[in-house]
C-alpha cells in the first residue's frame, strides 16, 4: 500500500512533544497525511461497534484522531489491565539505571520470602526472569489461587528459572514491591510520577496493581516509546536498555521482551498456552509494531516505520480475553485501510512518472521508471536494511514482496553508481 515518497532520501521527521500542562496538543487533518476519509470513518465506527470507550491516533506525536464513545471523554479514567506491565518494564529500568537494582539481581533480595518454592529455588529467580515471563513458576496454580494470585502460597515452584516462558501475572506483579523496596518510595504510585510519569506530563494511580489514566496518559506514553525512551529532547530511558526492552528477551516466545508484544517474529505463544505459533501475532500491522496490551482489550500500540501511536480503551471487543485477540488483526486491518491515497509529495513523484503500485501490492510490487535511467532497484525495511536488490528490466520492474513481514518498506530506483535517483515508501 502506497503511503509517501521523497526525492534521494527519506527524511524522518521530527516528534511534536505536547506541552506538560494544560490541554494543548497539535494535531495534522488525515487529508495533509494523505488519508482517506471513508476508511478512517469506517476504523472510528468499528472501534465504536467493538465496546471501545476512547480511540486515540497520533502521527509523529501529533493528534490526527481523538474519539470518544458514550459518556466517555478525555477526562474519564479507565484501567489499562497488562498494559500496564509494558509501563512497569520502563519503570524497572529507570530503577538499574539509577542503581537501585540490577536485573541480575534475585527477587528474594527485595521480597523476603515471596513464593512457596525452597530458599534455593526462590534464589534463582532474577528479576530478569520476572520481566521476561520466565520465572518458572506455576502460572496455573490450583484453586482458590489463580493466574493474578501473589501470596506465597500460590507462587508454587513448576521449572527452573529461564526454562518455560509463561504469562504468569502474579510473578510479575511483585515487581511494583521490588521497585518500591528498592527506591524507598512510599508507593508505586509515587515512584512512577517522581521518575517518570511528571516528566511526560502523565497523570494517573496504581489501584491493587493496576493502572488507571486518561487516554492521553496512555497517549504521552505511547509516543515516549516511539522517541525511544525520550521526551522533547531528554533522554529519559537508557537506549541500551530501550533496545533490550524492545527485542525479544528470551527464545522461548520471540513476541515477548520486557513485558511488551514484538510484532514481526518468526513466532509467537499466547498467555495460558504452552504452544509456539508461526508467524507474527498481528499480521495485518506493521513487523516494527510493539505494543502494550491488556485484558479486555486495552492497548498501546507503537509503530516506528509509520510514526504512529495507537491508543484503545474500552470493554472487550468480544470474547474476554488476556492481552493477544482477535481484535489486534481486525483493527490493524482497518488501520492500515486508512492509507489509500499518495500525499502530495508521492503525487510529484507520481508525476515525474516514478510509479510504485499495485496499492496494496500483496506478492508483486512493480517499480516504474520515466526513462530507463536506473540500473537497479532495491526495497529497504524500516531500520534501513536492505531485502530485495535487482537489476531493472526495462521501464517496468517486478520485485516479489509476497515472503516480506507487513511493514514499511522504502523502494528505490539506483543508477549505475548505485546512487538514488528516487525513493517511494511502501506497505507490504
Amino acid at each position: 500500500m502506497l503511503l509517501a515518497t521523497g526525492a534521494a532520501r527519506a527524511q524522518t521527521p521530527s516528534l511534536y512533544f505536547p506541552p506538560l500542562t494544560g490541554t494543548t496538543w497539535a494535531s495534522a487533518t488525515p487529508a495533509s497525511l494523505g488519508w482517506c476519509q471513508t476508511p478512517l470513518d469506517s476504523l472510528i465506527a468499528f472501534a465504536g461497534r467493538k465496546g471501545s470507550k476512547s480511540l486515540l491516533i497520533l502521527k509523529d506525536g501529533r493528534m490526527v484522531v481523538e474519539q470518544y464513545y458514550g459518556t466517555y471523554t478525555a477526562d474519564s479514567v479507565w484501567y489499562w489491565a497488562s498494559a500496564g506491565k509494558s509501563l512497569t518494564g520502563t519503570l524497572v529500568g529507570l530503577a538499574q539505571q539509577d542503581g537501585l537494582l540490577s536485573l541480575n539481581d534475585s527477587a528474594s533480595k527485595y521480597l523476603g520470602r515471596w513464593t512457596s518454592a525452597s530458599r534455593p529455588q526462590q534464589r534463582q529467580i532474577t528479576i530478569h526472569h520476572q520481566l521476561t515471563m520466565t520465572s518458572g513458576l506455576d502460572d496455573t496454580p490450583p484453586a482458590p489461587c489463580d493466574n493474578e494470585s501473589t501470596t506465597p502460597g500460590c507462587l508454587l515452584y513448576l521449572a527452573p528459572p529461564a526454562t518455560r516462558w509463561a504469562y504468569h501475572t502474579g510473578a510479575y506483579r511483585t515487581l511494583q514491591d521490588v521497585l518500591v523496596q528498592a527506591s524507598g518510595a512510599a508507593s508505586i504510585t509515587q515512584y512512577t510520577n517522581q521518575r517518570l510519569a511528571n516528566r511526560l506530563g502523565m497523570s494517573g494511580l496504581w489501584v491493587n496493581d493496576v493502572y488507571y489514566s486518561r487516554a492521553r496518559s496512555m497517549a504521552r506514553f505511547g509516543l515516549f516509546v516511539l522517541a525511544r525512551g525520550a521526551w522533547n529532547g531528554t533522554q529519559i530511558l537508557d537506549t541500551a536498555y530501550f533496545r533490550r526492552m524492545t527485542t525479544p528477551s528470551q527464545t522461548l516466545n520471540r513476541s515477548y521482551g520486557y513485558l511488551w508484544w514484538l510484532n514481526g517474529q518468526p513466532s509467537y505463544r499466547l498467555p495460558g498456552s504452552q504452544i509456539n505459533f508461526p508467524g507474527a501475532f498481528t499480521p495485518a500491522a506493521p513487523a516494527d509494531m510493539i505494543a502494550a496490551l491488556g485484558k479486555n482489550d486495552q492497548k498501546i500500540y507503537v509503530v516506528p516505520s509509520l510514526g504512529l501511536v495507537v491508543v484503545r480503551q474500552g470493554n472487550s471487543a468480544g470474547p474476554r480475553t488476556l492481552a493477544v485477540s482477535s481484535f489486534d488483526n481486525e483493527l490493524w486491518t482497518r488501520i492500515m485501510a486508512v492509507f489509500c491515497r499518495p500525499t502530495a509529495a508521492a503525487a510529484a513523484a507520481e508525476a515525474a512518472g516514478f510509479l510504485a503500485f499495485p496499492n496494496p501490492a500483496p506478492e508483486t510490487l512493480t517499480l516504474r521508471q520515466p526513462a530507463q535511467t536506473a540500473t537497479a532497484v532495491r526495497l529497504t525495511d524500516a531500520l534501513g536494511r536492505e531485502v530485495r536488490r535487482q537489476p531493472t528490466t526495462g521501464a517496468e520492474t517486478a520485485v516479489s514482496v509476497a515472503a516480506l513481514a507487513p511493514g514499511l518498506y522504502l523502494a528505490q530506483w539506483l543508477d549505475a553508481n548505485g546512487r538514488v535517483l528516487m525513493s517511494r515508501q511502501v506497505v507490504r
